[in-house]
């Protein structure tokens, strides 16, 4: 009898063991994502960032560019030229 004891104490040291490992990666698992979430919403906060960024660098080679900057005077003429038939077209429709 003693034999089967030792067998059921040693299922019994393995299932608690096995069970306390469960609940250390059920908490490693939380923080994981947490820390997922967290990341995630700081790469959202810097891909907006960039965005803004860009909108500005975007209006400073314009700016510059007509203010006699020859680096960007190509795509400032385009722009222009974008906005001249943008405004064009409005003026036909409301002539029509």
């Amino acid at each position: 009898m003693s034999h089967i004891e030792d067998i059921v104490d040693s299922l019994e040291n393995k299932i608690s063991k096995v069970l306390h490992k469960l609940e250390l990666l059920k908490r490693a698992n939380l923080k994981l994502n947490e820390e997922l979430e967290q990341t995630k919403q700081e790469l959202q906060s810097k891909e907006l960032e960039i965005s803004t960024w860009s909108d500005k660098y975007e209006a400073l080679k314009m700016a510059n560019s007509m203010l006699g900057s020859d680096d960007n005077k190509r795509e400032t003429k385009l722009k222009i030229n974008a906005l001249i038939r943008d405004i064009d077209h409005c003026i036909a429709q409301l002539s029509e």
